[in-house]
């Protein structure tokens, strides 16, 4: 029931990427983990050919799905490969989606989730105006899937900010919940360990919080703190800057006494629109 989260710096070299995280991976399988989780964008930072990149691995032609299908059966991982660019099935010239797949230990790709909320947000940063949706399509569907360590809810970055998913997501019985990320070093240092904590405390699922944690091309500055929450909002492991594997045990027990006592998902209650006027004197 041991599962991984890890942190990178990536850069625009996806070749490179993908060897740094083939050693991250080898040292998440050393370590026990039966599931390992990137992080966003983990092949590749800064690139403005996402279009081509997505295109490249729809047709089979492009280096990251072979990679991640040969990391899983080397390593006997399941692998959440964080996000990278492609677009929806059978439509290779399509708007690519920001997708995160979760591939066995086979090498086999049984969910993709692709990502919901793309940020288009303005930020006090370096580089002070991020849209996604230049490059992405947004995603539709809430994903989740059985896995060696529970049944495993997909997110993705900036979903954090919409508790409404993560609600449908416990809902559809999600026991762990991954969020790949790249929160800006702004962002972060605002809001990061706010967001996965909640997103932990209100659906009592461990929220595996894989990051980028250092500068990349752009220019641009991530966060990083990678980290593990458990159901009860603690923070179990975390790493804040730079590359990092992280490692920690799912207690079921644990989180099915947590589930027994305090069971907010059967007090969950729901509201018509409108406010209701007060009644007059």
């Amino acid at each position: 029931m041991t599962f991984s989260v890890i942190q990178m710096v990536s850069q625009s070299d996806v070749l490179a990427n993908l060897a740094q995280a083939r050693t991250l991976l080898e040292r998440a399988a050393e370590g026990g983990a039966r599931l390992a989780v990137l992080p966003e964008n983990f092949a590749a930072m800064g690139r403005r050919d996402v279009a081509e990149i997505g295109r490249a691995e729809a047709l089979g032609i492009g280096p990251i799905l072979p990679w991640l299908k040969q990391a899983a059966r080397d390593l006997k991982l399941w692998i959440v490969a964080g996000t990278l660019p492609l677009p929806p099935v059978d439509q290779p010239n399509a708007k690519a989606n920001a997708c995160s797949l979760l591939i066995d230990e086979q090498g086999e790709a049984v969910a993709r989730y692709d990502k919901l909320h793309l940020f288009d947000v303005d930020v006090a940063d370096n580089r002070g105006r991020y849209r996604e949706s230049d490059d992405y399509a947004h995603g539709s569907q809430v994903v989740v899937a059985d896995t060696p360590v529970g049944r495993l809810g997909l997110s993705v970055c900036y979903d954090l900010r919409f508790p409404e998913l993560y609600s449908e997501l416990r809902k559809a019985g999600a026991e762990l919940i991954t969020a790949p990320s790249a929160f800006t070093a702004v962002t972060g240092a605002a809001h990061w360990e706010v967001l996965i904590r909640a997103r932990a405390i209100e659906t009592q699922c461990y929220l595996l919080a894989a990051a980028q944690g250092g500068v990349h091309p752009g220019p641009r500055e991530t966060f990083g703190h990678a980290a593990i929450v458990d159901p009860w909002g603690r923070i179990v492991a975390e790493q804040d800057q730079g590359e990092a594997v992280l490692l920690a045990e799912r207690d079921s027990h644990e989180q099915a006494s947590i589930r027994a006592r305090m069971p907010v998902a059967s007090h969950r209650r729901f509201f018509s629109q409108g406010a209701q006027r007060p009644a007059s004197e």
